[in-house]
């Protein structure tokens, strides 16, 4: 079980830095590299026993944070040209960030419940 959350840390770090590079041509891509950096980061940390439980519950709670305040007005969907582009943008960035908050969410109840923490994690 333990090598099977290290190999899910390591895909969703991949994933992360994945998110990160599609955001090339976005107007505001620096943001979104950090936004994704620092998830793909928090990933890396949990995969090799290095981050602790508070940071990952404080990581999903900051990616929830953002994912209401990128929530569109009206979700219209994630395909372009059925509805308002804004809406859509904002949609799918949305649902980027709510990903990201429950990734954490699974990584701090596997450091919650898991036995034999070792003393070295990160808060």
């Amino acid at each position: 079980m333990k090598n099977l959350f290290k190999i899910l840390g390591i895909v969703f770090a991949i994933l992360f830095i994945w998110a990160a590079y599609l955001q090339y041509n976005d107007p505001d891509a620096f943001l979104w590299y950090i936004i994704y950096g620092l998830a793909a980061l928090g990933c890396l940390l949990f995969a090799y026993g290095r981050l602790g439980f508070k940071v990952s519950l404080i990581f999903c709670l900051a990616y929830l944070i953002a994912t209401a305040f990128l929530w569109p007005e009206m979700f219209e969907g994630f395909t372009i040209g059925e509805g308002d582009i804004v809406n859509i943008e904002k949609g799918r960035e949305a649902c980027g960030m709510l990903i990201v908050a429950l990734v954490f969410l699974v990584f701090a109840l596997r450091l919650r419940y898991i036995k034999g923490r070792p003393e070295n994690k990160i808060v």
